[in-house]
């Protein structure tokens, strides 16, 4: 009776232990999915939080100049993660970075290689504008040679342009600056000049204002960037009609065609353009086609606080408003101030080109900095 008393309690108390080690076997491994769990989550919100914010984050920071070595320092995964995972997540963060890095590195030299082909070339420009003034001085008196060198001197403002609009888009300034400020209507007519189809452009009212000098020469290219969308991009034998007047921020100037006008898809096109090469846009970028105007006018734009609105006209072309704020802007003396005249009576051969007056004192431009014709920045 004992015996099989205290083997029934036998089986009783190892059945408790049986019994209690079952549940603290599922204790440990509730306790256990519940710490994989925890673990899968924290690793997954960081990666989440790599993607989605440190990545945008740390190649903004290299954009402005930071190196890779400083950010991957700065960075802190906390102590809640696998030591595992975060040296493998700081691997690849400092393999992405690295190569975020080695190609920021490409871009600026090809950037600034393409600058300093454009500051040449803008150089030679210059000088050839000079030697074409000198022959024209020479030979005024020959009609048939003076329009001649004209046309040269026209088609080499155009090329000029060009190597500014590449200069801009490396981030560089499109020329010289000028010291003192220039009456708009001059900058205006210096942006005529810069266009192969110049004749077209009828100046209507602009307000007698001056712009000061380191704003002239952006403001110029700008327009001259505007003025031969218009032009290009409308009928031959239509007229692109340009004025200038106050408003409460600023001076604004617009420019409109007879040409087709935007459908909503251009425009949506055209603002993502702008908006692209506002924030910043590498040459090859661009596409085989290189369509330099728009991005070259957004960039400008940002730089200068300028503001740019393209919209149907009511000809059903396009008017570009150029809202030109009042840093920019500065009174011009009486004496300076130019308005629309009569077209004068043309000698035989085609149309004079603008010619605005250049201020007195501007400096020459250096080797490096090229200027375009006519005394032009």
């Amino acid at each position: 009776m004992t015996s099989a008393v205290t083997a029934r309690l036998l089986r009783s108390g190892e059945a408790a232990r049986h019994e209690r080690a079952i549940v603290d076997a599922q204790e440990y491994y509730t306790r256990r999915e519940a710490a994989l769990l925890g673990r899968l989550a924290d690793q997954r919100a960081t990666t989440v939080w790599l993607a989605e914010e440190l990545l945008p984050a740390a190649v903004a920071r290299m954009k402005k100049g930071d190196p890779a070595s400083e950010i991957l320092r700065s960075v802190d995964f906390g102590q809640h993660l696998d030591e595992e995972f975060t040296e493998a997540v700081h691997g690849a963060l400092q393999t992405l970075l690295e190569a975020v890095e080695a190609e920021e590195y490409t871009r600026d030299a090809s950037q600034r290689a393409l600058v300093a082909v454009a500051r040449r070339v803008q150089a030679i420009v210059h000088q050839l504008a000079k030697d074409l003034h000198a022959m024209q001085i020479l030979h005024g008196t020959d009609l048939v040679v003076s329009r001649g060198l004209q046309g040269v001197d026209h088609r080499t403002a155009l090329i000029g342009r060009l190597a500014a609009s590449i200069a801009v888009l490396g981030d560089a300034r499109p020329g010289r600056q000028w010291s003192k400020a220039i009456p708009l209507y001059d900058v205006l007519r210096g942006a005529m000049s810069r266009i192969v189809d110049f004749p077209r452009v009828k100046l209507q009212s602009v307000t007698a204002v001056a712009v000061v000098g380191p704003g002239a020469e952006p403001l110029m290219h700008l327009l001259a960037e505007l003025l031969d969308n218009a032009t290009t991009f409308s009928p031959p034998h239509t007229p692109v009609e340009v004025s200038a007047s106050e408003v409460p921020s600023g001076i604004a100037i617009e420019i409109e065609d007879r040409g087709v006008g935007l459908t909503e898809e251009v425009r949506q096109r055209v603002e993502r353009i702008m908006a692209q090469s506002a924030s910043g846009i590498h040459l090859a970028g661009l596409g085989e086609v290189t369509q330099l105007g728009l991005p070259v006018v957004s960039r400008l734009a940002r730089e200068h606080g300028c503001e740019v609105d393209l919209r149907t006209s009511a000809y059903g072309g396009v008017r570009a408003v150029v809202l030109v704020p009042r840093e920019l802007i500065t009174t011009v003396p009486q004496s300076a101030v130019r308005y629309p005249q009569p077209p004068a009576r043309r000698r035989a051969g085609g149309p004079v080109l603008p010619r605005p007056t250049p201020p007195v004192d501007a400096p020459a431009p250096s080797a490096e900095v090229g200027t375009t014709v006519n005394g032009l920045p």
